[in-house]
């Protein structure tokens, strides 16, 4: 089943397109790699950080979400130790230096492929 035509279980609808290419987008960061939030939207042209995190909220939990992260670096508040896990068993460039966990943007950053 493709993504627009999974049906989101607590609702019972179809997910809508947004959320689609948002999820398509995830499902398509390679490991050790992230995305901001905002990174997503750009890429997709539409909506902003905010809305890519909505996305995530409600549909993320069977994608990387550990992919997407605030542009500062850090994992969604609260995911900090299972982010940190996926991050050392990928080989995500981290900043050393940081606490709480912080990927190193620089390295880390995926663009895409356009």
């Amino acid at each position: 089943m493709t993504a627009p035509e999974e049906e989101d279980e607590a609702e019972g609808r179809a997910i809508d397109d947004y959320s689609s290419r948002v999820l398509d987008v995830v499902d398509a960061i390679p490991p050790g790699q992230v995305m901001s939030y905002g990174d997503i939207a750009e890429y997709i042209g539409d909506g902003g950080p905010r809305q890519v995190g909505r996305v995530l909220a409600r549909y993320g939990g069977a994608t990387a979400w550990w992919r997407v992260i605030h542009a500062d670096g850090t994992p969604a508040p609260g995911h900090d130790s299972a982010a940190l896990t996926h991050y050392q068993a990928e080989g995500t460039p981290l900043r050393s230096d940081a606490r709480p966990v912080r990927v190193d943007m620089r390295r880390a950053r995926w663009r895409g492929n356009r």
